[in-house]
């Protein structure tokens, strides 16, 4: 596999680069799926929860298979549901294979040494338990970070996701440090460790999140790093607009990866349909219309 040419294939497949978040929030899933752990504490309550996780999962990447080049399961929200969640996990990175899916484990991992090799093998490894295709990584704690991930990015065509430029209040603390700014040296960082990893796409595997509400410094940083697929998180309920997902695209429209979570798995109307909290059909064509509104809004 080469993760790069991969995402290349299936934006060209589906039309438009558009991918999928996992955020399961509890207090936002169906009601008929609520019902099971209102109420309920400990370890009963994780439990319930997980398995109406995982039935609402199971739900949205049947209705959206062939229909999104990617999925972002964000782990947190299984990582607080103890060893129940994380079998939920593994059984959606394992569904999303099944299904065709490419897979994003956004975990913003970032660690050196044995400690970052463990969570590579965790997460991407073939033989691992999730076997993700890429991974979404933190850099700030220094580029060695990096290193025990690029292994599988050079082995095995694993890709990752380096959080280059978010767009939380505090990020410019870091980010914008210095001149040039500490996002701008990271990025040329990282097109020179793309080099050795470009694919027949013309794309590499070392992609870079860059929100899409910092969609004007995204066109500096296509420039600095051309070879990279930008993970654009922010559309949809936290405000950016699709064209503002795309800002970072290269001339030919590729290379930007929309991925929206809230607003796909929890619709607003007139998305959302009236027996979404009744019905996993109710659910399926809710996610369906909405993902079909901002794919048209992409192409």
């Amino acid at each position: 596999m080469h993760f790069g040419d991969e995402l290349a294939k299936a934006t060209e497949r589906i039309g438009a680069p558009v991918a999928i978040g996992l955020d399961p929030h509890l207090h936002q899933l169906p009601l008929f799926l609520q019902e099971r752990y209102k109420g309920r504490v400990g370890q009963k309550f994780r439990s319930e929860a997980a398995q109406a996780v995982w039935d609402f999962n199971q739900i949205v990447l049947t209705a959206v298979a062939g229909k999104v080049i990617a999925v972002k399961p964000q782990f947190a929200f299984y990582e607080q549901l103890g060893a129940d969640g994380w079998k939920v996990l593994e059984q959606t990175c394992a569904l999303a294979k099944e299904l065709g899916l490419l897979i994003i484990g956004d975990a913003k991992r970032g660690d050196i040494s044995s400690t970052g090799a463990a969570y590579a093998q965790a997460i991407l490894a073939d033989d691992g338990p999730l076997a993700c295709d890429s991974i979404t990584l933190n850099p700030w704690m220094g580029v060695d970070t990096l290193k025990p991930f690029q292994h599988y990015v050079e082995q095995q065509g694993k890709g990752i996701f380096v959080l280059l430029r978010t767009t939380n209040p505090e990020s410019k603390f870091f980010q914008h440090h210095g001149n040039p700014t500490a996002s701008l040296k990271l990025a040329t960082f990282l097109a020179e460790a793309a080099k050795s990893n470009i694919g027949s796409s013309g794309y590499s595997n070392i992609g870079a999140v860059v929100g899409a509400s910092a969609h004007e410094e995204a066109k500096i940083f296509r420039k600095e790093h051309p070879t990279g697929w930008f993970l654009v998180p922010g559309v949809g309920a936290q405000g950016s607009t699709p064209a503002e997902g795309l800002a970072g695209a290269d001339n030919t429209g590729m290379g930007s990866i929309v991925v929206a979570s809230r607003s796909l798995l929890f619709p607003k109307p007139p998305f959302r349909h009236v027996d979404f909290d009744s019905m996993p059909d109710g659910v399926a064509r809710s996610v369906e219309d909405a993902l079909s509104d901002l794919t048209v809004q992409l192409k």
